[in-house]
Order: structure tokens, then C-alpha cells, then sequence
């Protein structure tokens, strides 16, 4: 009988991966790729983050994000933890693009606002890349990288070197990514990006469950709407959907906000 496989856990493979020799390219397959091909970057191997303390990150980041009142406080909270827990960072952003709505942004750092500005409004840059292609991509020379040349004068005048963007993929609610933006160019350090990847890989599953609560609170919001429509109506189920669809139709508003709406009023009526 051949002996059990042993597990290796995650940021062993990470601090692996950064170890091997680095290969070619702009954007990798995976985030585990993206930590290979950054090792070049720094002119050493690094033996990456020591598990304790990505460990301790991880928790930290947990708490944090699960303690958000809403997704838009989450976001805001992981670029602020992200550029905080990573070194030589002068930027970390946030881009969340959901189905069928706006983008979600959310930054934390002394420079980039004009850059974030115009990758969001030309609707091209790193960071939106990696959300539509699900790859890491990176970049060791922003001001000159010719694939963005709308962004080349924004980044030299907000002192934005480099970039390295890890995808993020919140399952059935948005794509998007974390860009990590480094004080110099050409110094991206593979320890950085594998703890960056850590961060993004935990933030997926804590969005998602901060979006299945919304989604839960949004439910129980709009039932009580659809009662207070019921009630002063006398209709029925089916059409008191409807009349809350058609409001929120009319007013320009999404379905959730109208509901509460309709609610602190009926309670302020029956107060």
C-alpha cells in the first residue's frame, strides 16, 4: 500500500510558486502564475509570507469585512486593510462589476485617484483587465506601458510605477479585482503579490457572503413593501409586486430602496 499524499497548505504553495523560475507575458492563466512570473521582478527568490503571519492577516481581514454594515463599507475596508498589511505600496483599488450593474470602486493610498478616475471612466486599465479576463496582470512600467495610453500621463503625475492586478470573482454576484500599486517600478516583490493573492482569494468568499446578506435583508425588505401594498390596495400577491416594480420603474430607483421607503412611510402614518 503507497503511502498517503501529504496536504500542502496554501501558503507553502504560494511560497513555492515564487520560488520557481519566472516566465514571459503580461497577463497568467492563474494568480499561482502571476506569483511565478513576479519573482523577477525584485532580482531575488523569496521564500514568501510566513504562513503565522498570513494566517494573522487572513483573520484580521475576516473580521473586518464581516463586521461591514454594507458591501460598499466592505470594499472600502479591504483597500484600506490591503494597503496597509502590504510593504511598499503606495496604492491598493478596488473594482467590483456586477451583472447588469455599475461598477463598484473603492481606494486606499497617497496616490492614483486621476489614474482610477480615468481607467473607470475609458472603462480600460489594469485593473478592469484582470476583472474581465480572470488572469493577474501586471505591468513593471506604468508611465510607458503601451497597452493603456490614456493612463501613461495620469500615472506619472500620481507616481504610480508599477502595478500588479489579482482578479477577484464573488460567485453569482461580481467579477472584478484588487490592484496592488508598488513605490517603485520594476520592484513588484513576489512575497507582496502571493499575500495579495491570499487577501483577493479570502475576500471572495467574505463579498459573497456579504452579498447573500444582503440579498437576504433586500428579500425580507421588499416582502414587508409588498404587504404595506396589499394592505392599502386590497389586491392581490402578484400585482403588489407589480406596483412595487412599476414605482420603482418610474422614480429611477432600484426595487430595495423604494420598499424601505414605502415602509418607514406606512410607519410613520400609523406612528
Amino acid at each position: 500500500m503507497s503511502a498517503p499524499k501529504r496536504r500542502v497548505p496554501a501558503a507553502q504553495r504560494g511560497a513555492r510558486l515564487a520560488r520557481r523560475t519566472p516566465v514571459d507575458g503580461t497577463a497568467q492563466p492563474s494568480r499561482r502564475g502571476a506569483a511565478r512570473r513576479l519573482s523577477r521582478f525584485s532580482g531575488a527568490p523569496s521564500a514568501g509570507p510566513h504562513p503565522v503571519e498570513l494566517a494573522g492577516l487572513l483573520h484580521e481581514l475576516t473580521v473586518r469585512l464581516l463586521s461591514a454594515d454594507s458591501l460598499t463599507q466592505a470594499l472600502d475596508r479591504l483597500a484600506t486593510f490591503a494597503a496597509g498589511a502590504l510593504p511598499g505600496v503606495v496604492r491598493c483599488s478596488v473594482a467590483l462589476i456586477g451583472e447588469g450593474g455599475p461598477l463598484t470602486g473603492a481606494a486606499a493610498g497617497s496616490a492614483g485617484e486621476t489614474f482610477d478616475q480615468l481607467q473607470y471612466a475609458g472603462s480600460a486599465g489594469p485593473g478592469l483587465e484582470a476583472a474581465r479576463t480572470r488572469s493577474v496582470v501586471t505591468s513593471v512600467d506604468l508611465p510607458a506601458d503601451e497597452r493603456w495610453p490614456q493612463l501613461r500621463a495620469a500615472a506619472r503625475a500620481d507616481g504610480l510605477a508599477a502595478v500588479a492586478a489579482v482578479p477577484l470573482d464573488v460567485r453569482r454576484s461580481a467579477v472584478g479585482a484588487l490592484s496592488v500599486y508598488p513605490d517603485r517600478a520594476g520592484e513588484v516583490n513576489p512575497e507582496v503579490l502571493v499575500t495579495a493573492m491570499a487577501l483577493a482569494g479570502q475576500a471572495e468568499v467574505l463579498l459573497g457572503e456579504l452579498h447573500r446578506r444582503e440579498a437576504l435583508t433586500e428579500g425580507a425588505e421588499v416582502d414587508r413593501a409588498v404587504g404595506v401594498i396589499i394592505a392599502q390596495r386590497g389586491c392581490g400577491v402578484q400585482e403588489a409586486y407589480a406596483v412595487l416594480q412599476e414605482s420603482a420603474q418610474r422614480l429611477g430607483l432600484d426595487r430595495s430602496t423604494v420598499a424601505g421607503r414605502l415602509v418607514a412611510a406606512a410607519a410613520r402614518n400609523s406612528a
